[in-house]
């Protein structure tokens, strides 16, 4: 398996920074020595330069590799600590350099340098944690691999839920949808009972008004033959 791109970038930038740190002592040496030192500082300088584009491209690569989930939050802090201890060490680099700080630490930098030659498992971990400790780059790296296929099957199922949770919703609504057109028609129907009921009301009505007229005819043309009847019946 490939090496870790950003680990074997801090190795190489871990490097340069103790070869500052060996070249500024030099330089302190020869100039307490009256001697003229015009080549180590150039070279001095180069390396500080490369040193800083170094320390550009890890939190580059470490943006990249946290942005799309490559590594965990965990790791991603844990090499954003490594990345700020670096930082500090350019900074401090920089002040020995312009000669407004002390010398730089040369014992911390050489214990880091036995250790990786020593091949310690993490050689740049300060506190390193319990689930970690004692692994390699390799198993680390499977490790997070492993942490981020959970996660992704965790998103999956997620994904999974809101899926079936949004089915659920569109058949809540198309039985809305259906219970609409349902009421709407048994409105319609209402209507138009109601309208029928009122139109054979009427109706009722002008039957009875026809009914009562026709009786008030039928009284008056009998009261007219019984006055004829009389009218021309014979007196003896």
């Amino acid at each position: 398996m490939a090496p870790d791109p950003w680990f074997s970038t801090y190795d190489s930038t871990c490097q340069i920074a103790q070869e500052i740190a060996e070249k500024i002592q030099q330089r302190n040496q020869y100039e307490r020595k009256g001697e003229k030192t015009p080549k180590l500082t150039v070279t001095i300088r180069a390396l500080l330069q490369n040193l800083k584009e170094k320390i550009a491209l890890l939190k580059d690569l470490l943006l990249r590799a946290v942005s799309t989930h490559q590594i965990t939050q965990l790791e991603g802090d844990r090499r954003q600590n490594l990345l700020d201890d670096l930082v500090t060490r350019e900074r401090l680099l920089l002040a020995s350099f312009k000669n407004e700080g002390a010398e730089p630490d040369l014992i911390r930098s050489s214990l880091m340098r036995e250790e990786a030659k020593r091949g310690a498992p993490n050689p740049w971990l300060f506190e390193e944690p319990e689930e970690t400790r004692g692994f390699g780059f390799d198993e680390i790296r499977q490790q997070q691999q492993k942490i981020i296929q959970e996660q992704d099957a965790g998103l999956d199922a997620l994904s999974s839920i809101i899926s079936r949770q949004k089915q659920m919703g569109q058949e809540i609504g198309n039985e809305l949808d259906e219970q609409n057109e349902i009421i709407d028609d048994l409105a319609n129907l209402v209507e138009n009972t109601d309208e029928k009921l009122r139109t054979e009301t009427r109706r009722v009505n002008m039957v009875d008004r026809k009914s009562a007229s026709c009786g008030m005819i039928m009284v008056i043309l009998l009261l007219l033959v019984a006055i004829v009847v009389v009218a021309v019946w014979p007196t003896n």
